[in-house]
């Protein structure tokens, strides 16, 4: 199966921690497979009559399906063939894509546009797209006319239908769409009656209920550090999604200058400041996806700032002189068990 373009790479370890050193019981089950460049984990506590041949076919169907629909890798894909579509004409487009984009265009609006699912050819101007790192830095003139070809004001989302304003705008889902599927697979499995789960695509990750011990689901978040892995914090989020974004592992070195793969819209350059990773609680996996990358490129003011006035749970880490600083949002406290 081909892969999602990766603009971003989101940093929160994938396994779960238990409580000792036991065996995991058997009668929690674990469904795993490729998908979107990366892989899925599916773990839930069974229950009577589950057909577990079934219900992974189910789960590689549904997520292959996601694939044809908004995958930038394939030609043919739905996505795929409107950034193709050489009109400004409306070009009618399926449910499910519709849902991810009205909601990358409302977290767009929300952050004052910082998460621009049309921001593709400034990420591949700057050489974390699909081509090779450039050999020089862009210049500004070269910048800023690459700017001229994204914008959320050019694409217009109907009921049944998208268009574009400028012929060549190219929409890339990357930033959301895993958190779609992983909210698509939560929904198989509550179709199910499974109440105890954890689904996890690429760092997504969405869980319910408790593990078959009866203990509660446990997510470390990585310690943002470019050479070791090691856990910042262990939390519990009760029946929620939670999604991490960092600029520390995606990034290259010219001359002396650090440039991470979060490209702000609004400059046209790689983000410069202090915030090195934003993990972002909410009961939608896709909504938290995109709103970790959007925390991200802003900052740490601007971000807390946000979080506060929308009542999302938010956990910021910035690179200080001596270490690493964390802040939290208000509801964050109210969300999050920290282990």
């Amino acid at each position: 199966m081909r892969t999602f373009l990766k603009a971003k790479f989101l940093i929160v370890f994938i396994t779960t921690i238990l409580a000792s050193c036991t065996p995991a019981p058997v009668d929690e089950l674990h469904l795993t497979g490729p998908t979107m460049g990366t892989i899925y984990n599916v773990k839930f506590v069974t229950i009577e009559g589950i057909n577990e041949k079934k219900l992974k076919q189910q789960i590689d169907q549904l997520l292959f399906d996601i694939n044809q629909l908004m995958s930038t890798y394939i030609q043919d894909s739905e996505l795929s063939r409107f950034n193709q579509w050489s009109s400004t004409e409306p070009f009618p487009m399926s449910a499910q894509t519709l849902e991810v984009l009205n909601e990358a265009k409302r977290l767009g609006d929300m952050s004052n546009g910082l998460l621009d699912v049309t921001i593709g050819p400034l990420v591949n101007l700057w050489g974390f797209g699909p081509q090779s790192r450039p050999e020089k830095i862009p210049s500004d003139t070269l910048i800023k006319t690459t700017q001229q070809q994204i914008g959320l004001d050019k694409l217009t989302i109907g009921l049944s239908w998208v268009s574009k304003a400028d012929t060549s705008l190219y929409v890339d889902l990357s930033t959301i769409a895993k958190g779609y599927a992983v909210d698509q697979l939560s929904l198989l499995l509550q179709a199910y009656k499974i109440d105890n789960f954890l689904v996890e695509i690429g760092g997504e990750m969405r869980l319910a209920g408790v593990k078959a011990s009866g203990i509660p689901w446990k997510i470390a978040i990585e310690k943002p550090e470019t050479i070791q892995r090691s856990v910042q914090k262990l939390i519990s989020i009760g029946q929620n999604a939670v999604a991490t974004s960092g600029d520390y592992r995606n990034y290259y070195e010219q001359d002396g200058v650090r440039y991470s793969h979060l490209i702000n819209p609004k400059t046209g350059y790689p983000i410069s400041h202090n915030l090195v990773s934003v993990t972002v609680v909410h009961p939608s996996s896709m909504t938290a996806d995109g709103l970790a990358t959007a925390l991200n490129i802003m900052g740490k003011e601007k971000a807390l700032e946000l979080a506060e006035t929308y009542d999302i749970a938010v956990l910021l880490i910035t690179r200080e002189k001596d270490g690493f600083t964390e802040y939290t949002s208000a509801k964050f406290a109210q969300l999050v068990t920290v282990h």
